[in-house]
């Protein structure tokens, strides 16, 4: 006999992943382990012809936003997330870039000049920017490993057509090994096929159809792996970790922070900062987490949700002071940001702006 799940999320059992109905909350059902979780998302593959860099070797990581700012003050410039490149291609003036994009690129047809940054320099310009088709892309299932299906999945497996095992809009609900809530994935659910498990014959294996599921990036799973054990116990955990790792680690503390409490201090509060670090915009907002907050702390992830935070419910109460240590680092690494069409401004002052704002009286050591 397979066992199963009752009702809804009070009930979701104590496996490491539960997968949940959205719009009524019922649990398909709760499984320990997952394949398909982590892979390569499929991404956006460009070649920029005319490629003249500014000064800058672009090869390997590029960045984790790079903009496209076109010529043309009517377009919006848009945008490559965690994008990569070969650097250019041999004997031509072209540049490829592949990354993760917002499929708001630029009009069929555009020849005009696009300048490129990364956030904080502008790393070149081209005559001409053109997506190149992607090669045929077979994602693989997306397995749960030993699940207790649900009533309503048992139904839905024993109907077995095509229309009962279509479960729509679904998420992967994901808790660490303390049963704490980590994040969530969202994933348009189709079953593909299922068996018994080969854990214990009360289980069974469900497999999902991978082209309905963006993976976790490969270059995540080691932030990943340390995060569902449990929260770290340390302050700067992530120090040692590049740009791009630290941006995963600040995307699942802004993730799990959405699903907890908070017991606000009282106002008055003295917090120190630790600002050794701070060697990109990661940095700075998972310092200024643990400042707030203690390891693996959340207060924002940019200026906007910095003053969200400075607002109450994620720890902080004003008035209070804060010791920023060593700001230097901070001044000297963010001082020199620029918008998404490429304006510069000074993200260190901005963000000492809104904590200002926000009653906290900064002091700069």
């Amino acid at each position: 006999m397979i066992a199963s799940v009752r009702g809804g999320r009070e009930d979701r059992g104590h496996g490491r992943y539960a997968l949940t109905e959205t719009e009524h909350g019922y649990v398909w059902g709760v499984c320990d382990a997952v394949d398909g979780l982590f892979g390569e998302p499929r991404r956006g593959t460009y070649e920029l012809f005319g490629w003249v860099a500014d000064g800058v070797d672009v090869r390997g990581w590029v960045g984790s936003r790079v903009w496209l700012v076109p010529d043309d003050d009517s377009l919006d410039p848009w945008l490559l997330e965690d994008a990569k490149s070969p650097g250019q291609l041999s004997g031509a003036d072209s540049l490829v870039l592949d990354g993760l994009d917002d499929y708001e690129g630029p009009p069929e047809g555009h020849t005009g000049v696009v300048r490129v940054h990364d956030g904080h320099r502008w790393l070149g310009s081209c005559e001409e920017f053109v997506r190149v088709l992607p090669a045929e892309h077979v994602a693989p299932p997306l397995v749960l490993r030993g699940l207790a299906p649900g009533d309503q999945l048992r139904t839905a497996l024993m109907k077995g057509t095509r229309r009962a095992l279509d479960l729509e809009e679904a998420a992967l609900e994901i808790h660490d090994d303390q049963g704490e809530p980590l994040t969530d994935r969202l994933l348009w659910t189709k079953v593909s096929a299922w068996r018994p498990s080969s854990c214990t014959t009360d289980l069974i294996d469900l497999e999902l159809d991978g082209e309905l599921f963006t993976p976790v990036p490969d270059h995540a799973r080691p932030i990943w792996e340390r995060w569902l054990v449990g929260p770290p116990d340390r302050l700067g955990a992530w120090v040692g970790l590049d740009t791009r790792r630290r941006g995963a680690w600040l995307d699942l503390v802004r993730e799990r922070a959405c699903r907890r409490s908070h017991r606000d201090r009282p106002a008055g509060h003295a917090y120190e900062l630790d600002g050794r670090h701070i060697t990109d915009e990661p940095g700075l907002y998972l310092a200024l987490g643990e400042s707030v907050n203690g390891p693996g702390g959340y207060f924002g992830g940019c200026p906007a949700a910095l003053d969200d935070c400075l607002g109450g419910t994620f720890g902080y109460t004003a008035p209070a002071t804060l010791l920023w240590r060593d700001a230097a680092t901070a001044r000297e690494y963010l001082s020199q940001a620029m918008t998404p069409e490429g304006r510069s401004y000074d993200l260190f002052a901005e963000v000492l702006s809104v904590l200002t704002e926000g009653g906290m009286h900064v002091t700069l050591a």
